[in-house]
C-alpha cells in the first residue's frame, strides 16, 4: 500500500518533465534557434498563444509539486493505509497532467477544476499523514 505514495511521487514528477513536451512544441513554433540559450525567457513574446499557456503550465508544475511532494513523503513515512489518501495520492497526478492538457488546450473551467482536484488531493494526503503520525 504504501507504495502507491512512492508510485504517485514518481509519476508526479514524470508530469512536471512531461510539461516541457508542449513548451517544446512551441519553442520550435517561435523559431528556437542556438542563440536563444543565452536568454531563453526572452523568446517568450515570440511564442504562439498556446505556447504561452504551455509555459505558464510548465512553471505551475514545479509549484503544485513543491505542494505534492512532501505530502506524498509524509504519508509514505507515517506508513498511511487510507484508501482516501492512496485514491488522492494516485489521482494527482492524472489531475495534474489533465490540468496541462487544459492548460495548453485554453479551456479555463477544466483546467480549474483540475488545480482545484489536485490541490484538494495534495491537502488530503496531508490530512490523512498528520491523522497517521
Amino acid at each position: 500500500m504504501e507504495s502507491a505514495f512512492a508510485w504517485s511521487l514518481c509519476l508526479a514528477a514524470g508530469v512536471v518533465v512531461s510539461s516541457l513536451v508542449p513548451l517544446g512544441a512551441a519553442r520550435s513554433k517561435a523559431d528556437f534557434t542556438v542563440a536563444d540559450l543565452a536568454a531563453p525567457r526572452a523568446m517568450f513574446d515570440r511564442l504562439p498563444e498556446w505556447g504561452k499557456r504551455a509555459n505558464w503550465a510548465h512553471l505551475n508544475s514545479f509549484e503544485a509539486f513543491v505542494l505534492f511532494a512532501p505530502a506524498a513523503l509524509l504519508c509514505l513515512v507515517a506508513n498511511v493505509h487510507s484508501s482516501i489518501a492512496i485514491t488522492a495520492a494516485w489521482a494527482y497526478p492524472a489531475l495534474r497532467l489533465a490540468y496541462i492538457a487544459a492548460y495548453v488546450a485554453n479551456l479555463p473551467p477544466v483546467r480549474s477544476l483540475c488545480w482545484a482536484g489536485a490541490m484538494t488531493c495534495a491537502g488530503l494526503l496531508y490530512l490523512e499523514g498528520l491523522k497517521a503520525i
